[in-house]
């Protein structure tokens, strides 16, 4: 949660799932285990002291099986680690692709790939109980071999003292101890090699979670934290808009970003947005206009540059461009199988004549009239019982409630028709105080935008007014022709 808000999860959400499912688990269990060495160690401590006092020289020698125990256990360390590590990467890539498969079912209906889709994924989980056995039998293999040295030290024990039990110098009574002894030392060995074993086993544990949490602390994933898991859950509190919060101005410099192993992101874009007025930034596809949003949100880690809020520097924009300062509405919003209200207010405190005011500047007021449960209607997971414009409107509506300085739309027109997208927009301008910065190509906005930035390969192309850009900008020339073609 306290990453970027745009990075994604290096692997997949179910394989994320399986991590902090299965390899939490690994941990107290460990903890408890070594109380139980630690007792251990001490019994075997008393009882070599004891063995030694009998027969130092036998001592010795019915100790080298133990020795042995450990060179195989020290030996099998990085094969004990290598069978965990793709276990458990086979058991996440079965999980993620349940929840990749159930997430387009209408696709592979479409396309008819039902047998193929069934077919793959047992693929996916033969391999995965192929490396699940082939783990749990070597943890087998190891075991007997732990437990059978006890065993074996009892036997060089016979060999040893035969001739001195015969003349009475080792008893009956001394053998009884030791066997007795090397048993209890044996089992303590046992244990304490499978617990050597598992301790390799949670070092992958860790590894796994860690990855999740890039460029995090190190301590991060110990970190204390309290949880309520009893009574009313806590109260959600949204700091109210103060005076600071006004926006007069919103300068970035030379702001850089590439995505890793990557040539692509944007270079050295500077940009500057006056309160009230209406910025457009527009381009091909791949031209970065989406990575320049996010990148001045906060939301992609900046190489270089500076953002300014009202002159004053911001050293984590992704914690201070939110509301009430700034809102973000993505090209591809992220809606909950919960309400449509709930969706809209995430925990915002606001009745319910503000919510419509907010929808209908959302231009959803026609749609929930049409909804069987009106603002209570369940959208599904991840809104799928609602078309691509209605869920775009529902985050806009979501971002409208909140009363920004700064709203920020990221292509709208992507899931609007022309007429829902012109009204959406003339709902906005009859509004004042309402500064705004937009992705998008449509003719309309263009036309009234206060700026516009044309982007080309990361890189601003050129800048200015909309006539300005048509006689100096073949680029906007060529984008404003695909558009009248309704290519763009």
């Amino acid at each position: 949660m306290k990453r970027p808000g745009a990075s994604q999860l290096p692997d997949s959400a179910g394989e994320a799932v399986s991590r902090f499912k299965k390899d939490v688990d690994e941990i107290p269990l460990f903890v408890i285990l070594i109380n139980d060495v630690m007792v251990g160690l001490v019994i075997i401590a008393v009882a070599i002291i004891l063995m030694t006092q009998i027969s130092p020289s036998v001592t010795v020698m019915a100790l080298i099986p133990l020795v042995i125990v450990g060179v195989i256990a020290n030996v099998a360390t990085s094969r004990i680690e290598h069978y965990r590590r793709t276990s458990r990467q086979a058991g996440g890539k079965v999980t993620g692709f349940i929840g990749e498969f159930f997430g387009a079912v209408q696709a592979v209906k479409v396309a008819t790939a039902e047998k193929n889709v069934i077919g793959y994924f047992h693929k996916l989980n033969d391999e995965r109980r192929i490396l699940t056995i082939r783990e749990k039998l070597f943890d087998e293999v190891l075991g007997s071999i732990y437990r059978n040295m006890s065993t074996l030290g009892t036997g060089v024990i016979l060999v040893l003292v035969g001739q001195s039990m015969r003349t009475g110098n080792f008893t009956l009574g001394d053998f009884s101890l030791f066997v007795y002894l090397l048993q209890s030392m044996g089992d303590l060995t046992t244990f304490g090699g499978m617990l050597w074993a598992r301790y390799k086993q949670l070092n992958v544990s860790v590894q796994r979670m860690y990855h999740l949490m890039e460029n995090a602390p190190l301590d991060a994933l110990v970190e204390h934290s309290l949880i309520n898991l009893e009574g009313p859950l806590p109260e959600v509190i949204y700091p109210p808009k103060s005076a600071s919060d006004r926006l007069n101005e919103l300068v970035a410099d030379h702001l850089t970003f590439h995505y890793t192993g990557s040539s692509n992101g944007i270079n050295d874009i500077s940009l500057k947005i006056k309160r009230n007025t209406l910025t457009v930034v527009t381009g091909r596809i791949g031209s970065g206009k989406t990575t320049l949003l996010r990148a001045l949100l906060g939301l992609l880690p900046l190489e270089s540059g500076e953002i300014r809020w009202n002159e004053n520097i911001l050293t984590s924009p992704g914690d201070f461009l939110i509301p009430p300062r700034c809102a973000y509405t993505a090209q591809v919003p992220r809606l909950f199988s919960n309400t449509l209200r709930n969706n809209i207010l995430l925990g915002l405190n606001k009745s319910d004549d503000e919510i419509y005011m907010a929808t209908k500047l959302a231009v959803m007021d026609r749609d929930l009239e049409q909804m069987d449960d009106n603002l209570e209607t369940l959208v599904g997971a991840r809104g799928v019982k609602l078309s691509g414009g209605q869920a775009q409107r529902a985050a806009a509506a979501r971002m409208f409630i909140r009363e920004p300085e700064l709203i920020v739309f990221d292509d709208l027109s992507s899931a609007l028709d022309v007429e829902t997208e012109q009204q959406l927009w003339e709902r906005i301008f009859e509004k004042q105080n309402l500064t705004c910065l937009v992705v998008s190509h449509r003719r309309p906005l263009l036309r009234r935008a206060d700026h516009i930035i044309v982007l080309k390969d990361g890189k601003v192309e050129s800048e200015g007014t909309l006539d300005q850009l048509l006689e100096i900008s073949s680029e906007m020339r060529e984008l404003w022709k695909l558009e009248e073609n309704g290519i763009s």
